[in-house]
């Protein structure tokens, strides 16, 4: 009898909870009213296509630029409408922040306090700071020498695995090139990751990487609290992720500022991490030692995570299309005049100058145009701190989520006409000159007050290397019949990587 009565009681109380959570998610939803975006789903779905999030994102935006999936307190909009994005990022920007809840308190153990996760002063600060050194020309000629010269490395490093006949993994070589150019640009130091000698180096990008894949989940996953407080599954990876992170950056920190007060080997002018120690020195309650460890660690996602994602999808592309890869290399001899054979790698580097750069329409075109097909952040959004209506009638209740959806919007004809799914590099080409879009139709920099500041850096580092590998080789897929699909987190990594193979021109 006590068996079959605590049987009982276990049955009411499951009843009881699943009754309570579901009069939380659809009671005063509205949910029937034409006034509110349509209700697909509760957030409990998306847990069954987390894999394919972004391409599941894609069939909903179909048929509904705008939809929701409702939620235990507030529901979750989604918007491909690019009006409604310019009014979340720009016309109504005070409305929407990051917020506890969608910024703070889900991706804070990985990005603190942070640019990508703050609002108000702290935001202010940060970027107030962050533009002026990206504004110098210090900063500028630093960063296009760092970008030479690991671009140069990354080249050569290609042309012993080509001589050898070996398939490797383009993508890992790229995160290995951004992240050493982030951290000499951005915090003055050599991490000579390329060369895959610093064990500390790849401990870190390895838990980086984990940890960056795993918090964005819980923007997924409605009981990531839970499994935190029982540290379970991935929340207790990710405990020791952090660890391992926090430790390499407090290291780099602690070193970086007691050269910075001994002035020995250091311009303060010269990388970013030093122009917060100075400032720290003028407020060091508030910039602590953990506060700059958070500004690292948002300045490299945006350094090395964007740049490199991009390139694979680009390579992945360029071999996808082969003729697009001629295009491009036959731009590259048309304005280098790289017909010379017995040029070195370095010699052709250092020749690739800002005038490259600008002649360089439609390499710039396809590098958009990945960027528009395969995002480097796929999704993003703010919480309506008040409650407004959309462009597209739209209303939305205060403290629901509102997220864009570059990704999907890449693929929408009603964004980019009927060929919106084709790979085709021409669409951003007017007379032959790369021609911009509207950046709340092509989102990948986001917009608003808070468009990146690092975009022209970014193009810079990705036409560096691309012009470096394209000149020097041609890329095949190791299975060209492949296709590939990404990581589910914050930045669009390939899943299991990109395996190529780098024939030489000369036998191309």
């Amino acid at each position: 009898m006590d068996i079959l009565t605590s049987i009982v009681t276990a049955i009411l109380v499951l009843f009881t909870t699943f009754a309570a959570l579901a009069s939380k998610i659809y009671i005063g939803k509205s949910i029937g009213s034409k006034k509110y975006p349509p209700v697909v789903g509760t957030v409990f779905r998306q847990l069954f296509h987390v894999n394919t999030f972004y391409d599941f994102l894609s069939e909903m935006a179909k048929t509904q630029p705008t939809f929701r999936f409702l939620g235990p307190e507030h529901s979750i909009i989604y918007t491909a409408n690019p009006a409604n994005i310019e009014h979340i990022l720009k016309t109504n920007f005070h409305l929407y922040t990051i917020g506890s809840g969608n910024g703070e308190q889900v991706s804070s153990d990985l990005f603190g306090q942070g640019i990508f996760t703050v609002d108000g002063e702290k935001w202010k600060q940060q970027r107030k700071l962050a533009a002026a050194e990206f504004s110098t020309r210090v900063l500028r000629d630093f960063s296009c020498e760092v970008f030479r010269r690991n671009a140069a490395k990354l080249a050569q490093m290609v042309s012993e695995i080509s001589q050898a006949n070996q398939v490797f993994d383009l993508q890992e070589l790229l995160m290995r090139c951004t992240l050493d150019s982030i951290f000499k640009v951005g915090f003055g130091v050599d991490l000579n990751c390329l060369q895959g000698t610093v064990q500390e180096a790849n401990e870190f990008m390895k838990a980086f990487d984990d940890s960056n894949e795993i918090v964005f989940r819980r923007h997924i996953d409605p009981l990531w609290k839970l499994k935190r407080y029982l540290q379970i599954g991935c929340e207790a990876n990710l405990r020791n992720n952090i660890k391992v992170i926090h430790s390499f950056v407090d290291s780099l920190i602690k070193t970086r500022r007691r050269l910075l007060h001994t002035k020995q080997d250091i311009n303060e002018k010269e990388d970013i991490l030093s122009r917060f120690l100075v400032e720290s020195r003028k407020d060091p309650e508030n910039m602590s030692d953990e506060y700059l460890r958070d500004i690292i660690l948002n300045f490299m996602i945006a350094g090395k995570d964007t740049s490199a994602s991009t390139l694979s999808w680009f390579f992945y592309m360029l071999c996808k299309n082969l003729w697009i890869q001629e295009k491009i290399a036959g731009e590259i001899d048309e304005v280098l005049g790289t017909e010379r054979t017995d040029l070195s790698i370095d010699d052709f580097v250092a020749s690739i100058t800002d005038e490259v750069f600008e002649k360089m329409h439609y390499t710039h075109a396809t590098l958009t145009e990945t960027l528009r097909l395969f995002p480097a952040v796929p999704l993003n959004g703010r919480r309506a701190c008040a409650d407004d209506i959309l462009p597209d009638g739209f209303q939305v209740k205060k403290g629901d989520g509102v997220n864009y959806m570059p990704y999907p919007m890449g693929r929408m004809p009603y964004v980019w006409e009927d060929d919106a799914r084709e790979f085709r590099p021409e669409r951003w080409l007017q007379d032959g000159r790369f021609q911009p879009e509207s950046p709340f139709k092509f989102v990948s920099f986001h917009a608003g007050p808070r468009l990146c500041i690092g975009k022209d850096f970014a193009y810079r580092q990705m036409k560096t290397i691309a012009i470096a590998l394209v000149r020097f080789f041609q890329f095949r897929l190791k299975d060209e019949a492949q296709e590939l699909t990404y990581r589910t987190m914050f930045t669009l990594h390939i899943k299991d990587g990109l395996r190529i193979q780098a024939i030489p021109r000369s036998k191309a």
